[in-house]
């Protein structure tokens, strides 16, 4: 299957046997061009004819992004996105050969979870991304912007009064508001400047990254409905590593799109996988990943359900801090 085929075979899944036949196919074409990734394999003595089945494939751990450029393919990358860290920490560099993948995922993803952008005002409370480069959610939300053609759609910085009174200004306007932030500005927001809107919707993006106090979900997610008079906080989850997105709506359990599939492996085997309802490591097979590695082992603690759903129960005691974490219950 040419590559090219596979690129349009992603957004086509409609069936658990469609996912696993182009899984494996994934896997076969990173494992011929993916030079780091078979490398990996080889080392667990795993090849293509190994695996009959997308559990059978090898989950590459996400440090790997921090040491090595993650290519399939011999083209130069059109973008590099960079995770966000504290000064002298180590970033993950992820490098897009085919940046027209990341645009189709996520405008896609975002049609399925949350209709037509252009029912929307689309306002964006994003600092800490904003101010660095190589931001892959940046990068998402200026398209988001763009689709949503709305005039009032827009980047706050540290203008939370703009933005509450942006808000109040469309209390009578009939298209709905999805306020898209990192938690620590919520937040800020939150105990500064709250407001009430009929058809606002909230989904926040990221941890504290060291500007407040870590809390768990429940107790951020009080706080932000209580503040802002809405029944529930959506969440993403997504990392730089990735070119897909999961959602929740306010219950913690998070959703994939169908070229997108979570796994659990066990903490002290990590080529074990574990059944629906125990609780391991996250490990993402990401098809729109086509150009880099589908299939990331990340330093996320969560569980799957019968379903497909999976929820974030924390992190690993030893790994970073990464720019799209989310705030998380306790294990």
């Amino acid at each position: 299957m040419a590559v090219t085929n596979i690129e349009r075979k992603i957004f086509e899944i409609t069936s658990e046997e469609e996912f696993n036949t182009l899984a494996l196919e994934v896997f076969r074409y990173q494992y011929a061009h993916n030079k780091v990734y078979r490398d990996f394999c080889r080392a667990l003595l795993v090849s293509p004819s190994d695996a009959n089945h997308y559990s059978r494939i090898p989950f590459l751990p996400v440090e790997f992004f921090k040491t090595h450029i993650l290519v399939s393919g011999d083209r130069s990358a059109e973008l590099v996105f960079s995770s966000s860290g504290t000064t002298g920490m180590q970033t993950s560099k992820h490098h897009v050969l085919e940046p027209s993948l990341y645009r189709n995922s996520f405008l896609r993803c975002f049609r399925m979870f949350f209709g037509d952008p252009q029912d929307y005002h689309l306002l964006a409370l994003l600092p800490s991304y904003l101010e660095r480069e190589g931001s892959s959610l940046i990068y998402m939300t200026e398209h988001l912007l763009k689709e949503s053609n709305s005039p009032h759609s827009g980047f706050y910085l540290h203008d939370l009064k703009g933005l509450q009174e942006k808000i109040i200004s469309l209390q009578k306007d009939e298209r709905k508001i999805l306020l898209l932030g990192v938690s620590f500005a919520l937040l800020d927001m939150a105990e500064q400047y709250s407001v009430n809107h009929p058809r606002l919707q909230i989904m926040e993006t990221g941890g504290m990254k060291g500007r407040r106090k870590e809390l768990v979900r429940e107790e951020l997610h009080q706080v932000l409905t209580s503040a802002f008079g809405v029944n529930a906080i959506g969440s993403e989850y997504g990392m730089t590593e990735l070119l897909s997105q999961a959602y929740s709506f306010g219950d913690g359990i998070f959703q994939t799109p169908p070229w997108m599939k979570v796994l659990v492996r066990d903490t002290n085997d990590p080529l074990s996988l574990l059944p629906a309802g125990r609780s391991g490591g996250i490990s993402v097979i990401d098809l729109a990943n086509l150009h880099s590695c589908a299939f990331i082992a990340t330093q996320d603690l969560g569980r799957t359900h019968e379903n497909g759903s999976f929820e974030i129960l924390g992190r690993f005691d030893n790994s970073d801090i990464r720019g799209c974490n989310l705030m998380v219950s306790g294990v």
